[in-house]
């Protein structure tokens, strides 16, 4: 059974890996069960860079706040998945 990552993808690699999985699709050689499961891989890492990009722009939102008085603190991620 494979280990699940420690470390989550970054939003490069994650951009790499659905574009291959695009591709296969594309070609249409894949078995129906094959193609199902990189469809379902493809949902995640899609899911996964949406969120990754949520977080950016949360921060950008945090950092380019009117109120130039507020404190900066840490950004952290919300886990609730």
């Amino acid at each position: 059974m494979a280990k699940k990552q420690d470390k989550e993808a970054s939003f490069e690699e994650n951009i790499k890996q659905l574009e291959a999985i695009v591709t296969q699709l594309e070609n249409g050689d894949l078995p129906l069960d094959e193609a199902l499961n990189e469809f379902e891989k493809g949902i995640k890492l899609a899911r996964s860079g949406q969120k990754q990009l949520n977080e950016a722009e949360q921060r950008i939102q945090i950092l380019l706040s009117e109120n130039s008085d507020a404190q900066l603190s840490e950004f952290s991620i919300d886990n609730n998945e």
